[in-house]
C-alpha cells in the first residue's frame, strides 16, 4: 500500500464522466476494450443521448453508429438502451446504489456494480478487472486458478475496507503502466521483491 501510494497518489477511473450515468455507461461500454478507446466515443453518444430518458428513446442503429469503433457494439448498444429504459420506468431514470439493483441491468455484471458502487456512492469495493487480477496473482495475493470473485474475496481480506476503492484504482494503474500483461517492467518495480514471476 505504501508503495502504491508513492507510484499512485491519485489514481482514479480513467472514464471520463461528468454523472453516475455517464460512469455506468461507460463502464459497460469498457468491456473487452481500453478505457481509452470507449473515452475516444463517448462524447459524441453523451452530447446526443446525456442521461436515460434520451437514450431509452434511441434507435440502435443510430447508437451503434456511435459506438462502432469500441467493438461488440451491436450487444453493447442493445444493453445500454435497455439498461436505460430500465433507469426510466424503475428507478426515474436514476442510477440505484444497492448492489442487487445495479446487478438487474443488461450488461452490468459484479465488475460493472463494483466500479458504480465505489465511485458513485462511495461504497468499499474492490473491482476485479483484467489487470487487478493480474497484479494480484504476481504479487501473489491470489493464486493462478483463482476466478474474479475469489480475487474479489482475498483482495477484501487482505486490505482494509476502507483503502479498497483507492487501491482498486492503484491496482489497474501499477497494471497499466508498470506490470503490464506482455511485459511487465520488472527492472525498476519496486514490488519485485514480493512479485512471484
Amino acid at each position: 500500500m505504501k508503495k502504491l501510494d508513492e507510484l499512485y497518489p491519485d489514481a482514479h477511473c480513467e472514464l471520463n464522466h461528468k454523472s453516475d450515468f455517464e460512469l455506468l455507461i461507460a463502464v459497460v461500454l469498457s468491456a473487452q476494450t481500453t478505457d481509452e478507446r470507449v473515452n475516444s466515443v463517448t462524447p459524441f453518444l453523451f452530447a446526443k443521448y446525456p442521461d436515460a430518458f434520451k437514450l431509452s428513446n434511441a434507435k440502435q442503429s443510430d447508437v451503434e453508429e456511435i459506438i462502432k469503433p469500441i467493438g461488440l457494439y451491436r450487444n453493447k448498444a442493445i444493453n445500454i438502451i435497455k439498461l436505460s429504459k430500465i433507469l426510466v420506468n424503475e428507478f426515474d431514470g436514476i442510477v440505484p446504489s444497492d448492489r442487487k439493483d445495479l446487478e438487474s441491468l443488461p450488461g452490468v455484471g459484479r465488475k460493472t456494480a463494483n466500479v458504480i458502487l465505489s465511485n458513485c456512492f462511495d461504497v468499499p469495493a474492490f473491482a476485479v478487472d483484467t489487470h487487478v487480477s493480474r497484479v494480484s496473482k504476481r504479487l501473489g495475493i491470489a493464486d493462478d486458478e483463482d476466478d474474479v470473485e475469489k480475487i474479489e474475496e482475498k483482495l477484501m481480506n487482505y486490505f482494509p475496507k476502507d483503502k479498497w476503492g483507492k487501491l482498486h484504482h492503484q491496482f489497474i494503474f501499477f497494471g497499466r503502466y508498470n506490470c503490464k500483461a506482455a511485459k511487465p517492467d520488472c527492472d525498476d518495480c519496486p514490488l519485485k521483491k514480493i512479485c512471484t514471476i
